[in-house]
């Protein structure tokens, strides 16, 4: 507990400077003398700890782009039918009762939802790839 709290802080330290921590970046010096970064601390749990912070990040962006994305009844489909809802996933008929809808409804909601946001991605993917390339 006491190393995630460390890369807790160190983490919260950073962002306030910038908005992408590496996890190569130097955060110390051993008493060696040698440079320590965040990966070295992670020791062997470091592929569960990626993945971890990687998954976190990603719902961060979904969350995000749905509340930008897409209107009140699409995120609130996506929501139920996928379970980002502490009630768990549910059917396009269970939806479409709570909802006062045909279930053929919620079918059309949900996949203009989902196509919404595979564009909203790919236009960010596009957009920091042209990016990198000015750079």
């Amino acid at each position: 507990m006491y190393i995630a709290n460390e890369i807790l802080m160190t983490i919260r330290s950073s962002k306030k400077t910038k908005s992408e921590v590496s996890l190569q970046e130097p955060i110390g010096i051993d008493k060696e003398g040698n440079e320590i970064s965040l990966l070295d601390i992670l020791g062997t749990e470091t592929d569960e700890v990626l993945d971890k912070v990687e998954l976190k990040m990603q719902v961060k962006k979904l969350y995000q782009k749905m509340a930008s994305v897409l209107k009140n009844r699409e995120k609130t489909v996506l929501q139920l039918r996928y379970g980002l809802v502490n009630d768990g996933s549910k059917t396009q008929r269970e939806i479409a009762k709570l909802l006062g809808i045909s279930r053929s409804y919620v079918s059309r909601i949900e996949k203009r939802a989902i196509k919404k946001l595979s564009k909203a991605f790919q236009y960010n993917i596009k957009k920091n790839m042209d990016s990198k390339k000015d750079h």
